[in-house]
């Protein structure tokens, strides 16, 4: 501080020397002229070098060089010359009036050259401010944040080092950020700003500087930098705080949602199977062979029924997760069909099925278990909500030799057109969801599993019902696929 100090008087007493220099230029001049210029030119032409010193340096500087011009007229131009003794009464009064008028010009001069100055700093304080907001606005993480105030400030404020510190404002880390970065001041820092709001404390700013001092607009600047940082830091916090509390109440609805699914669509079939087994086990009842084969039947096909629940639930996690990474291999789409309708035989034994899968369908790039849950999930639904004895369509095509396209219609209710696309989020249903079973998962996994495949899934209304439509990729690594007849050679 004692250097900074020192460098201030520096600049002073120079200001003051240069001042009498220029006082003593302007008087060396008119002396020359003092013979051809009345006292009232001379007075006036000294305004001209008070001027220059207040303008250049200041309104004190500008008042000392008044009196050093006052005592050079009253020597080199009052008579007697040389020196400071005043005869007229008239002389005397225009020295009043040459000190009055030199000392008010230069105090006016001076005001208006600061009031010039506080504009031009106060128009330059908002633009940067502006900037900075402008700045803050697009970012939303601490190490952004600190990087756009750094800089920000480095170009601003003349320092030596610059060093944020940022406490944690949403569960991370404590941020530091230096520039230049393996630098380390030994010193005290210039100045330190801190960050914080009404609310908090937030971290602080420290300034090095050893060339120049820190003025009080740098430090004004500072603290109105930080200021709009902390701002940002805080709404950064509400802006996280907010997303948190958001996936918390929409984990908190899944969940909700999936545990009454689940509880209520897992009664059925345990029920079914406990009542099976219970009368299997009683001595009470003899129970013949066809009896006890329906019996044992149930049994089968509900735990088939909730291993298929399971296997949503897990389909649906490893969706969510993004470990869903299918094993495409060449497989036969008539193979794969043949496989989904053995297995829900009882399902579709109530509806009539029309089949439409070309022979010279070529082969698919295609994981089978996984494409068979895609048209196990799509028949099951259109089962569901389908009156019995309708008909259900499954056709197969190629687009243009790259894509397959598959489409599986009922003759369900149609779906309103802006719904079409939400029924394949979790849980979502559209039409009586009171009156029909499942986990509201099947549609969701058909999606997340066609487009693991590179695939593209949607529904449509169609005359007397709605169609589920989805279209695979053909190419597999780059090579086209094969007929079925080559299926041998592969």
């Amino acid at each position: 501080m004692d250097t900074i100090r020192t460098r201030s008087l520096f600049r002073n007493l120079l200001g003051f020397a240069l001042a009498i220099i220029t006082i003593a230029a302007a008087t060396g001049i008119l002396f020359l002229l003092r013979d051809r210029l009345n006292l009232s030119t001379i007075a006036l032409l000294y305004l001209v070098p008070l001027l220059i010193t207040t303008t250049m340096w200041g309104r004190w500087i500008g008042i000392f060089s008044a009196f050093v011009a006052f005592l050079s007229y009253n020597y080199f131009f009052l008579q007697p010359y040389y020196t400071l003794v005043v005869h007229e009464t008239q002389d005397i009064i225009t020295l009043i009036i040459f000190l009055v008028v030199s000392v008010f010009i230069s105090q006016l001069f001076g005001r208006a050259r600061a009031a010039l100055k506080a504009a031009v700093d106060r128009e330059s304080e908002t633009t940067r401010l502006y900037e900075l907001s402008l700045a803050l606005a697009g970012v939303s993480t601490l190490d952004e944040i600190a990087s756009v105030l750094a800089h920000k400030i480095n170009e601003t404020v003349h320092t030596d080092m610059l060093e944020l510190s940022i406490r944690p404002v949403y569960g991370e880390t404590p941020y530091r950020l230096s520039i230049p970065v393996d630098n380390r001041m030994k010193t005290q820092p210039s100045v330190i700003i801190p960050l914080e709001t009404v609310r908090a404390f937030l971290g602080e700013i420290r300034v090095w500087s050893r060339k120049t001092s820190l003025s009080s607009g740098d430090q004004k600047i500072l603290r109105a930098f930080a200021a709009q940082a902390a701002l940002a830091l805080e709404r950064t916090a509400l802006t996280h705080a907010e997303t948190r509390a958001q996936v918390l109440e929409e984990s908190d609805r899944l969940k909700s949602a999936l545990l009454s699914s689940v509880s209520h669509e897992f009664r059925t079939p345990l029920a079914t199977i406990k009542a099976a087994t219970t009368s299997l086990l009683s001595d009470e009842v003899s129970w013949e062979a066809q009896a006890r084969k329906d019996l044992l039947n149930a049994v089968d096909e509900e735990s088939d029924y909730l291993n298929y629940l399971v296997g949503n639930l897990l389909d649906m996690s490893r969706i969510e997760a993004g470990a869903l990474k299918p094993n495409k291999q060449w497989n036969i789409l008539s193979e794969i069909v043949d496989n989904v309708l053995v297995r829900l035989h009882r399902t579709i034994g109530r509806f009539r099925l029309d089949i439409c899968i070309p022979d010279d369908l070529p082969l698919v790039p295609v994981d089978f278990s996984q494409m068979e849950q895609v048209f196990i999930n799509l028949i099951n639904n259109s089962a569901k909500y389908s009156p019995e004895g309708s008909l259900i369509k499954l056709e197969a095509s190629t687009q243009n030799g790259k894509n397959l396209r598959v489409k599986i219609e009922n003759e369900g209710p149609q779906v309103i057109p802006e719904h079409l696309d939400r029924i394949f989020d979790k849980f979502y249903r559209v039409t009586e969801p009171e009156r029909v079973s499942g986990t509201g998962l099947g549609l969701s996994i058909c999606k997340g599993i066609v487009e693991a495949h590179g695939g593209h899934i949607w529904a449509e209304n169609v005359p007397g019902g709605i169609a589920f439509i989805f279209t695979l990729p053909l190419e597999l690594d780059g090579h086209s696929p094969p007929q079925i007849e080559e299926a041998e050679n592969i």
